[in-house]
């Protein structure tokens, strides 16, 4: 066949775009279809889910065709087979069904992202859900008319009965499949059922171009149909065909946009009738709501928009050196500047802003494969999906998570029988939640199983060396011994644990980004891991303070008030320990000098400012500074990643003068004191 001179061939790097859209399409198919089919997991009787999840491999298996992914077509093609008898119900959806199409949806998801770094995935990996799809997918006697059974009657008609152009009353379609509409794996009968679920329609098959069996050719196209439809809507019509365009001749009678591309067919039984082209106006009159960037250029946005965020603290800092005549005419452009640069801050932070959902999606194939591994049953709640991060805290979470939900399923759920023995459901259940606490990100992983067995876990510390054998650590600190590096309480090595490097990962990589994790548990009842974790890496609001002849940055979502300490409200617990009455509410009184190994030469309270700050699990603490020296905007800068990392300190940044500040970590440096006192009340248990 000859290639058609109306579509030209393109560059190697329009080929290379095309791609790249194509599997970002991938994702958001991907996506879809396991949320789709974890809704129907749980009962959702929409069918339009059932929709959704088909159109996702349907879109998949059409974009793969283009670029010829033979084992990613060959694949979605009998995933797509299983789902269309789902939708023509004759598959009813009962629990094991989902969970093959579930496991379907990650071999898919595989077998895509192979695809896309020009890998292989093993076939013996594939091979076995091959099988079970294959097995579901009921065999159908073809008929005569070779298109197999369609859930409608195929009825003659006459070209004489069908409505022309302007008919009010429906569409009349001439569709006749190009060779290469096959040789990608592409079925006309499930088109045809396609439209079938769009209205009632009449279908004849002409196969005038039928030669004797000794001149078929199995590599040719023969047969075409006539379908008289009673939808109007030309555009639903079209999107059926979508991933088809070019392969087929679709000739669309009674509506006046244009055809879908004709592909060169032979033999060519008809001349299809050109319809009108649409006007630019007409084209324009339903633009995109999105457009897709390169995140390399929203990353070199943010990196502007930083610098931005740096000149305007020189700027001010340098005006506010200047008499007050000069700055008294710059002050209203600077307080516009300040504005503007905040809001575009803030859109800049919207952009890069993503929900959690993408991650925690992520996490329903790892439970299970687990699942799987252990012979455990396990279910996964999601909470909170929807809250927004910073799209590089995102990144970051998938590796945490995952040891998390590995350790919670492997050492916290019991099994079946063991929890059957106790009274629980023989199902145990892992719960993630995300929300926006204090101007952070917190998120807790939680298991039902059985909590942490301190015991054990002192035992085999005292046996690794990690705590002596006369120490007494409280109930808190034995949990938190599971971070320690090389810890495991695993009797053997296995695929899922035995290692000791879990848990110590999930501590460092959250320590990197700037946050925190604790964990609480209780024997019999499960645990619960809580990170806590900036919302975004960039830009940040803080107070700027003085103490020890050095500026620090107070995160301002911690800051609650700041005033003069009064000395008769500070109540001395020994040399280094002091109680401060706010209203009537004790608060440990921290010097913040000593608690940051600073030499501070104001050694009286009353001389100083209290800073009263609350960390993101509640608990309060009124540091002393030796000055507040106002608000502003400050850029983070990893001081991990350029340093390492240091207790108390969250990052670092750059003042207007070139000078490096440290920006506190509010919740470490009460946690650092808990030791010392306790918080009154229910923050006794912040951690």
């Amino acid at each position: 066949m000859t290639r058609d001179s109306r579509y030209p061939t393109l560059s190697a790097d329009a080929m290379a775009s095309i791609r790249a859209v194509f599997f970002e399409e991938c994702e958001e198919n991907l996506s879809a279809l396991e949320t789709g089919l974890l809704a129907l997991q749980e009962g959702a009787e929409d069918w339009e889910i059932i929709n959704t999840v088909f159109r996702a491999v349907h879109s998949i298996k059409g974009g793969a065709s283009i670029f010829s992914l033979d084992a990613l077509i060959d694949f979605a093609h009998l995933f797509e087979s299983a789902l269309s008898q789902v939708r023509a119900r004759e598959l009813a959806l009962d629990g094991g069904i989902i969970k093959t199409l579930l496991k379907a949806a990650d071999a898919l998801t595989d077998l895509v992202r192979a695809a896309r770094v020009g890998q292989e995935v093993d076939p013996a990996v594939v091979a076995p859900l091959i099988d079970e799809l294959a097995n579901l997918v009921a065999v159908v006697a073809e008929d005569d008319d070779g298109f197999g059974d369609l859930a409608f009657t195929p009825v003659p008609v006459t070209l004489d009965s069908l409505e022309g152009p302007g008919s009010s009353t429906g569409l009349t379609l001439h569709f006749r499949p190009a060779a290469e509409l096959y040789a990608k794996a592409n079925d006309p009968v499930l088109l045809l059922q396609e439209l079938e679920r769009l209205g009632a329609m009449e279908v004849t098959l002409d196969r005038s171009a039928l030669p004797m069996l000794g001149d078929l050719q199995a590599d040719e196209s023969y047969l075409a149909w006539t379908i008289v439809h009673s939808v109007g809507d030309a555009d639903a019509v079209r999107e059926v065909f979508e991933f088809v365009q070019g392969d087929c001749q679709l000739e669309i009678i009674g509506e006046t946009k244009p055809l879908l591309p004709q592909a060169e067919i032979a033999p060519a039984a008809a001349t299809p009738v050109e319809a009108p082209v649409a006007s630019n106006s007409q084209a324009a009159a339903n633009p995109g709501q999105t457009i897709r960037v390169d995140l390399e250029r929203v990353d070199r946005m943010i990196d502007l928009v930083s610098e931005l965020v740096i000149n305007q603290s020189i700027l001010i800092q340098r005006m506010a050196a200047e008499p007050l005549s000069n700055r008294a005419e710059v002050n209203a452009v600077l307080e516009d500047l300040d504005k503007l640069t905040r809001e575009i801050q803030d859109s800049v932070m919207a952009i890069r802003a993503q929900p959690v959902k993408a991650v925690f999606q992520r996490m329903s194939r790892l439970v299970r494969e687990v699942e799987a591994m252990t012979g455990k049953s396990v279910q996964l709640v999601t909470e909170g999906d929807a809250t927004e991060v910073d799209r590089t805290v995102i990144e970051r979470l998938s590796d945490p998570l995952t040891h998390m939900i590995r350790n919670a399923i492997d050492h916290g759920i019991e099994s079946k029988e063991q929890r059957l023995a106790v009274g629980k459901l023989a199902q145990g259940t892992v719960r993630i939640a995300a929300s926006h606490r204090g101007g952070r990100i917190v998120i807790e992983v939680s298991d039902d199983g059985a909590g942490i067995n301190r015991e054990r876990v002192r035992a085999i510390a005292v046996e690794r060396g990690v705590i002596t054998a006369d120490a007494n650590p409280s109930s808190e600190e034995i949990d938190n011994l599971i971070f320690a590096a090389g810890f495991s309480t695993s009797e053997a090595v296995t695929d899922l644990s035995g290692r000791g490097v879990g848990m110590d990962v999930v501590r460092s990589s959250v320590q990197a980004l700037g946050g925190r994790i604790s964990v609480t548990s209780v024997e019999g009842r499960g645990s619960t891991f809580t990170l806590s974790l900036p919302l975004t890496l960039a830009v940040m609001d803080g107070m700027l303070v003085s103490v020890g002849g050095h500026s620090l940055v107070a995160p301002l979502t911690t800051l609650i008030e700041s005033f003069q300490v009064n000395a008769a409200d500070v109540r001395r617990l020994g040399p280094s320990s002091a109680i401060l009455t706010i209203r009537g509410a004790p608060v440990p009184l921290l010097d913040l000098a000593s608690v940051m190994g600073f030499a501070s030469d104001q050694t009286e309270s009353g001389r100083r400012v209290a800073l009263l700050v609350e960390d993101d699990a509640g608990g309060r603490a009124a540091l002393l500074v030796d000055e507040i020296l106002g608000q502003q905007q400050v850029v983070i800068k990893s001081l991990e990643a350029n340093y390492r990392n240091v207790p108390g300190v969250a990052a670092a940044t750059i003042l207007g003068d070139g000078r490096v500040a440290l920006i506190l970590d509010v919740s470490g440096i009460l946690a650092l004191q808990r030791r010392t006192f306790a918080t009154p009340g229910p923050q006794t248990q912040a951690a």
